[in-house]
């Protein structure tokens, strides 16, 4: 999907306090930037931000980290965050395919939300979910390793599955149909758009 250009997106990023500019920076010291001892939970690919700014406005014990790619995408979240104080919420406009260069064993929990599918079998390597990023992966969790997914797509799902149990992941928690298993939802903007047409929403927890 084309993404639609926003004048000044970068801009308007920039100046949000949420905005964490050289996260390269951090790397390893994410503590010192929230400045406390709580857990550390990533979003990768947070889109408009409804699903991390709502966690954390929930849970103000752990910290949350939105990542996005697209700061047509991103800058939406910024918006949002004007006239709301969460300081346990930071965002970072960085590619995942980089994700070891930002952080150091200190994430607890990562959240892979309605990632993109990438269908055709030669784009496989750019999955979420693929051996290559879980390996990334591998280098950012600080104890336990904890990957919570949820799509409407059901190849992506069996894909992730597979791939994650072949890591040698354990599955915690699954569901074929999240929203007639559970009540209390924290949803995305895809979500709530998905869920809207009737499209059935998996979700897995696994850890290792």
């Amino acid at each position: 999907m084309r993404l639609k250009h926003i004048k000044n997106a970068d801009i308007d990023i920039k100046k949000s306090k949420y905005y964490i500019e050289n996260p390269e920076e951090y790397k390893g010291k994410y503590k010192e930037l929230f400045k406390n001892d709580n857990s550390i939970h990533l979003e990768i690919g947070m889109g408009k931000g409804n699903f991390i700014i709502e966690m954390a406005r929930r849970y103000p014990n752990i910290n949350f980290i939105g990542m996005e790619k697209f700061d047509s995408v991103l800058v939406k979240a910024t918006k949002k965050l004007n006239d709301i104080e969460l300081p346990n919420l930071r965002l970072i406009w960085y590619d995942a395919a980089e994700i070891d260069n930002i952080f150091n064993k200190e994430i607890d929990t990562i959240y892979l939300n309605f990632s993109d599918p990438w269908p055709k079998k030669r784009h496989a390597k750019r999955r979420l979910t693929h051996e290559n990023f879980l390996e990334k992966y591998d280098k950012i969790f600080k104890n336990t390793k904890n990957i919570i997914m949820k799509t409407d797509n059901r190849k992506l799902f069996e894909y992730s599955i597979k791939s994650l149990t072949d890591y040698g992941y354990n599955i915690d928690e699954i569901s074929l149909d999240l929203h007639n298993d559970e009540i209390d939802i924290v949803e995305t903007e895809y979500e709530h758009k998905f869920v809207t047409k009737g499209n059935i929403i998996y979700k897995v927890s696994v850890k290792k």
